[in-house]
């Protein structure tokens, strides 16, 4: 395994008015705390031979594992609160990153509707997106029409223009009034005489992010959906595996019986163990076509500088033959797929760097290293970072 160099631009810093802010609420990168005994004789020995008497403490946080949406629910806002500012673990299922819906209700009841919250914030603009785009098309339209007009009754050849004072632009185009009035903001403001709110969002955690808590820092319990018990880490690494592989194996004689080393939990959480262990903040790529993005704090702090595909890789192709998963992009690719997934974060300045999964082939290893994580040792990464060329921004 490979550590990734700091990529060109350094990432785009957010939010710069309330970094302070921001810097105290999300101080500790992991759910832990390190609490230090006040100074004494004792302490200033142990230091000086290179010890300390520094404890480390850990959360205990529950969530309900959860087979249908294969992930892990806290519904503790406690809990929640502890995860997402320690980490940036999980995501609410009422907001966009976030759990921030009971404090979205609470500001609407306080500014009447006046103030909009970032999801509304988002709807007015992306309203007047799409308005901006009618608008312009239309005077193009237009412009066109004008100029067919002009040729039939003159004979006058004139080409359209896309530009000028009758197009409109992104920098001179305005909302109408009607527009604002019409977007769907916040609800109207309740009545004096309503009821208390109540927090109904829970954090949802992926099932990598939820093994990682459990296995390697010690501050997740996951209860069975159906009695509410604790679940033994066996119980959670088999039950994790059999939600991402078909029914092919109606009535399983052992307990390695449907485990396979293309399981599509495995892979991704190789991966996002890997990037975790580096000390980045692994988060969903899907709105920009890719598995992972890796940002260097967290979300708050800057925008993401590297996005990640995971291509599996069989080491024995004859594997993935006889397989019964159809594992994602590990068939050939064209290149028109990768030059247009490397084209989308170019434009919004990511670095997008292929992750090659290596899975051990199943005539080397046993199966029943399935039924505990030390099968993680025979998996290997390897990185390809993809770059693309845009000849006006690379002649230097």
């Amino acid at each position: 395994m490979s550590s990734i160099s700091r990529p060109r631009g350094g990432g785009q810093t957010k939010g710069g008015g309330r970094r302070f802010e921001n810097n105290k609420i999300y101080a500790n990168p992991l759910p832990l705390l390190f609490i230090e005994p006040p100074p004494s004789r004792i302490g200033s020995i142990l230091g000086l031979l290179g010890l300390s008497l520094t404890r480390v403490e850990n959360p205990h946080c529950e969530g309900v594992f959860d087979p249908v949406t294969r992930s892990v629910w806290v519904t503790n806002p406690d809990h929640s609160l502890i995860l997402w500012r320690r980490g940036f673990f999980g995501k609410g299922d009422l907001s966009r990153s976030e759990p921030s819906w009971l404090a979205r209700q609470i500001n609407i009841r306080r500014s009447a509707g006046k103030q909009l919250t970032s999801e509304e914030i988002t709807a007015r603009r992306r309203a007047e997106r799409r308005q901006f785009k009618l608008d312009r098309a239309a005077a193009i339209a237009a412009v066109a029409e004008e100029a067919e007009e002009i040729f039939a009754t003159e004979g006058r050849v004139i080409t359209p223009a896309l530009s000028g004072p009758a197009i409109p632009s992104a920098a001179t185009w305005r909302p109408s009034q009607q527009l604002r009035e019409e977007t769907p903001l916040a609800p109207p403001p309740p009545l004096e005489d309503e009821e208390e709110l109540e927090d109904v969002e829970h954090l949802q955690l992926t099932l990598q992010e939820a093994f990682f808590l459990l296995w390697n820092l010690d501050c997740l319990t996951v209860l069975n959906p159906n009695s509410m018990q604790p679940m033994t880490l066996q119980q959670i690494w088999v039950a994790f595996q059999k939600t991402e592989i078909p029914p092919v194996i109606p009535h399983p004689t052992e307990p390695s019986d449907g485990l396979q080393f293309d399981n599509p939990f495995l892979i991704n959480y190789v991966v996002y163990h890997h990037y975790r262990s580096l000390g980045w903040v692994v988060k969903g790529g899907i709105k920009f076509c890719v598995d992972y993005l890796l940002y260097k704090r967290g979300p708050v702090f800057t925008h993401a500088e590297l996005a990640l595909i995971v291509l599996p890789v069989y080491e024995d192709p004859e594997d993935q033959k006889t397989s019964h998963i159809d594992l994602q992009n590990s068939s050939p690719f064209g290149w028109s797929w990768l030059s247009t997934i490397n084209r989308v974060n170019s434009q919004v300045q990511k670095t997008l760097i292929l992750v090659y999964v290596t899975i051990p082939a199943k005539s080397r290893v046993s199966k029943q290293v399935l039924l505990t994580p030390g099968c993680l040792a025979h998996y290997s990464i390897r990185e390809v970072v993809l770059r693309r060329f845009i000849p006006a921004r690379m002649r230097d």
